[in-house]
């Protein structure tokens, strides 16, 4: 089973000794980013500082900062097992048969038991300020060239105007003032979509931010779900409990009712905003830019929250395990559109969009370059900046290996294969906004067929007689 809410997670969090609770007094300002920070990169726990300046609500950070911290997160053990049962469960596909008609019968019923439930009231509605203060949040301040102070771990839940379906997205929010905020959608995004439709419709946007949600809903509003699939509904399968919801006070939105705090409002399309520089993590300050405004219209919390923040800068931070797990879980969702693949890898300095390695049972020529423009075509992977192509025997975790393959294996003209697409908004190196070009390398093994007409050597391993051997004597070589 998996948490109600953030209090359970905390708790479970300090039962294991990964919590350590800070009573000095710290500034949100720069100050907590620079502890956070250390702990990070150190492989440290989460932390929960109780003592904030001119605050009176304690912040957490580092709460998903290791990969089995992720885990624990989940509920899970095995994100591999986890990403094969979610697989199975958002495998599209009509019936064949009457035993795949069963089997969809019973992925619907099992679907239908983590439907978001509808409650009169939760623990988000203890407090309800009318009269809303943004200022009262301790909301950070992480590097210093920041245009200001940035929520980075709001759940922003929005309903499309012309299906009423819900998203929950993950979008950072500058704090202008005490009921104004900045609203950094990108434009492929599903809030950014819902958006322009409000736009076209000359309607206000209205949305909610969920602020502490449980950590499987967190998780969820990062997550590349399929179209159509409701955040929520994913949180409820992952945690194995539906996720209750419960309306807003001023906009016609639900919100997780065992959220810390709740900021509602609406996003207006008459007056974008200077948004930014903030530094982001991709280890440089995202450039300053026009966003939409969001207009707190109440906020609503428990009587005694805790404000959740992530802090994102110069790899490897608390984002990278974020995206380990989605590489793990979503993996089986890349083998049913290319049963080819053997395993992947979103290096940690390569920030998701920026690099991805996929290993293939390759079966015909030019086979890598089918499965690069396929990676390029795939939901949000189409940002992937680099992609390396190496076959199935090759570790791709291991990027050692990898980069021995590319750097022996490959002929840059044969094996180079350089497009032009999407970007994601925050790559700085193209020449515009959110397009460029792209580049794939074949590092596999090459075959006649593929121009290559001369004899490719074989690897250097040694035979399993010899190891067994060394294996059965080590002790006796006294190292």
């Amino acid at each position: 089973m998996g948490y109600r809410n953030l209090g359970e997670y905390i708790r479970v969090l300090e039962l294991k000794g990964q919590l350590v609770r800070i009573n000095a007094q710290v500034d949100p300002e720069l100050e907590i980013t620079e502890v956070t920070d250390r702990i990070v990169k150190s492989g440290g726990p989460a932390l929960l500082f109780q003592n904030v300046k001119g605050h009176t609500i304690p912040v957490l950070t580092n709460m998903f900062g290791t990969l089995d911290r992720m885990k624990l997160a989940l509920g899970t053990t095995d994100l591999d097992l986890l990403g094969a049962e979610i697989g199975r469960l958002l495998q599209p596909g009509l019936p064949q048969s009457w035993t795949d008609k069963l089997k969809m019968l019973g992925k619907f019923t099992q679907l239908s038991s983590f439907i978001p439930r509808v409650v009169r009231s939760g623990p988000c509605k203890e407090v309800i300020e009318k009269d809303p203060d943004l200022t009262l949040l301790p909301v950070l301040k992480c590097w210093p060239e920041d245009a200001g102070r940035f929520i980075t771990l709001p759940l922003v839940i929005t309903k499309d105007p012309e299906t009423g379906q819900r998203n929950v997205g993950m979008y950072r929010m500058q704090v202008y003032d005490s009921k104004t905020t900045g609203m950094h959608w990108h434009i492929h995004k599903d809030g950014a979509v819902h958006y322009e439709k409000a736009n076209a419709r000359g309607r206000k946007l209205e949305a909610a931010v969920a602020l502490g949600g449980d950590p499987a809903s967190i998780y969820a509003a990062t997550a590349p779900l399929p179209q159509g699939v409701d955040e929520l509904l994913f949180a409820g399968f992952i945690r194995r409990e539906p996720v209750e919801v419960v309306r807003c006070e001023t906009v016609d939105l639900e919100v997780p009712a065992e959220a810390e705090i709740i900021i509602e409002g609406y996003v207006d399309s008459a007056e974008p905003r200077l948004e930014g520089p903030f530094g982001d993590h991709t280890g440089y300050y995202s450039l300053a830019d026009y966003y939409p405004v969001f207009h707190v219209t109440c906020i609503t919390r428990r009587r005694n929250p805790i404000y959740p923040a992530t802090v994102v800068g110069r790899p490897v931070m608390e984002d990278a395990y974020i995206a380990k797990a989605t590489e793990r879980l979503f993996l089986p969702l890349i083998r049913l559109q290319l049963p080819e693949v053997v395993d992947v890898n979103f290096p940690l300095e390569g920030v998701v969009h920026n690099c991805v390695v996929v290993s293939i049972k390759k079966r015909y020529p030019g086979h890598a370059r089918k499965v690069m423009h396929a990676v390029w075509g795939m939901g949000q992977l189409a940002f992937t900046k680099l992609v390396v192509v190496v076959d199935d025997n090759v570790a791709v975790q291991d990027m050692n290996e990898v980069w021995w393959r590319v750097f022996n294996n490959i002929d840059p003209r044969r094996d180079v294969v350089l497009t032009d697409g999407p970007l994601d908004a925050l790559d700085h190196s193209s020449p515009q906004p959110a397009f460029g070009a792209k580049m794939g390398i074949d590092a596999t093994r090459k075959w006649p067929g593929e121009g290559h007409d001369r004899q490719w050597p074989d690897d250097i391993i040694m035979s399993r007689e010899i190891k067994a051997l060394v294996d059965r004597k080590w002790k006796e070589y006294g190292l």
